[in-house]
């Protein structure tokens, strides 16, 4: 196992992960292709989280790297999050604003002017899929639970790989009252950290709050770690001081409930939570502490993955 304590930086990091096709760079900073032995790692991760949760009768749902713009509306994300969001552009002029576009090409100058904006953005969080599909919706007594996977955005370009621009969420959703929501949280505190742990990755789940934008997200953020509503599952990747957070599981109140007028069976505005694990980050961290070829592995390691 590699020593957390002599952690490289991130641009010799990715740079091995480079070397050993594990990443396969592009143009854009933040947005890698990936290698067959990085993706063989990835779907059995993807495969034990599956094993996690296959008792509980989870509803599976795959949706698409795109959402209706009002639903982000709706959703209040660009409210604490506008430094993050991804808007998708498309041409739809006549003529002569396509041989404008292609003079500005030609001459090396900005042509965004002849895009327009469209109707769909990228989508943030895998989850946020999920509450406008149960739009009105008055839940049964149970409450509901949902297995999803989706590719993400957010826009923060970085050269750490642990900060991708594009990457892929696992999450368990449960949406219903307080009580079962709260619940749903804390067995996957508990879930995600043996599952990390079994890994032999040196994870911690700390009190953590989600990156609101401004002055009045300063205040959300205290608001959002006093109540204790989100805990990040964080391991050493790049930085011993500042672990990244490889798995959150979070309690949302009744915020998308709200948001899209979903009640519960007793009439209240139905409350949220769930568990997200950044596939590729996890991945990462297996390959920071474990070496960079997967035969070398320990065993219980490889035996977890089936690798």
């Amino acid at each position: 196992m590699i020593d957390t304590v002599s952690v490289a930086p991130v641009t010799s990091f990715r740079d091995t992960l480079v070397r050993h096709r594990l990443l396969i760079p592009t143009g854009a900073r933040g947005v890698y292709g990936f290698g067959a032995e990085f993706d063989r790692v990835l779907q059995r991760l993807d495969a034990l989280i599956t094993r996690a949760g296959e008792n509980d009768g989870a509803e599976v749902l795959r949706f698409p790297s795109l959402l209706p713009r009002t639903d982000l509306e709706a959703s209040g994300y660009l409210k604490s999050f506008p430094q993050l969001v991804g808007l998708i552009h498309a041409f739809d002029g006549d003529d002569r604003a396509h041989a404008a576009l292609l003079q500005a090409v030609a001459h090396g100058t900005d042509w965004s002017g002849a895009l327009g904006t469209t109707d769909v953005v990228l989508t943030p969080a895998a989850c946020y899929s999920v509450y406008p599909s149960l739009g009105g919706e008055t839940l049964p007594p149970s409450g509901r639970l949902f297995d999803v996977l989706g590719v993400c955005f957010r826009q923060e370009p970085s050269d750490d790989p642990a900060r991708m621009r594009m990457f892929r969420q696992r999450e368990y959703v449960w949406v219903g009252d307080a009580e079962q929501c709260r619940a749903h949280r804390d067995l996957w505190i508990r879930r995600a950290q043996e599952m990390l742990h079994a890994l032999q990755l040196p994870a911690e789940a700390v009190v953590a709050n989600d990156p609101f934008f401004g002055r009045g997200g300063r205040m959300l953020a205290a608001s959002q770690r006093e109540q204790a509503l989100k805990f990040e599952l964080v391991v050493p990747i790049t930085s011993v001081e500042h672990p990244t957070a490889c798995a959150s599981c979070n309690y949302h109140q009744d915020t998308f409930g709200r948001a899209f007028e979903i009640r519960d069976a007793r009439g209240s505005l139905a409350h949220s939570a769930c568990v997200g694990f950044g596939l590729e980050r996890i991945v990462l961290a297996l390959f920071r502490h474990h070496g960079f070829t997967v035969d070398g592995w320990p065993m219980p390691v490889r035996a977890t993955l089936g690798v």
